[in-house]
């Protein structure tokens, strides 16, 4: 049997409930700062795909409407970020709890939750 390498994560996806696009934009493109990006024709109309930086160097996170809907308590995307402080201030100022977390070696961290009670983690490397 070869062994595989995995590289990278091409994307993380959420889930939010039906017709809610706006307001996955609002959030992931008005509060946390990432550039919503066409979906290729070939993927259904709906949902919302995010990206940053916009040349697609960095994460993408793609939006799922689903009829069953229920938040993502637990499973969660965990982002790197240059600059956790600056972050928990964009956050604070748009009325986005952040809970800090000490528990990862290595990291300064927090997690919130976007406008559907999915949970995110940004952390910093110490």
């Amino acid at each position: 049997m070869r062994d595989v390498t995995f590289r990278t994560l091409h994307h993380s996806a959420f889930t939010m409930p039906p017709g809610e696009e706006q307001r996955a934009r609002d959030f992931y493109v008005g509060v946390l700062g990432l550039t919503e990006i066409p979906k290729p024709a070939s993927m259904r109309p709906i949902g919302g795909w995010f990206r940053s930086p916009a040349d697609g160097s960095g994460i993408e996170i793609h939006g799922i409407p689903d009829p069953d809907f229920t938040p993502n308590r637990l499973g969660h995307p965990a982002i790197v970020v240059d600059d956790l402080d600056a972050l928990a201030e964009r956050l604070a100022a748009h009325g986005v709890t952040v809970e800090p977390d000490d528990r990862f070696p290595g990291y300064r961290r927090f997690h919130t939750y976007d406008f559907f009670g999915n949970q995110l983690e940004f952390l910093q490397e110490n």
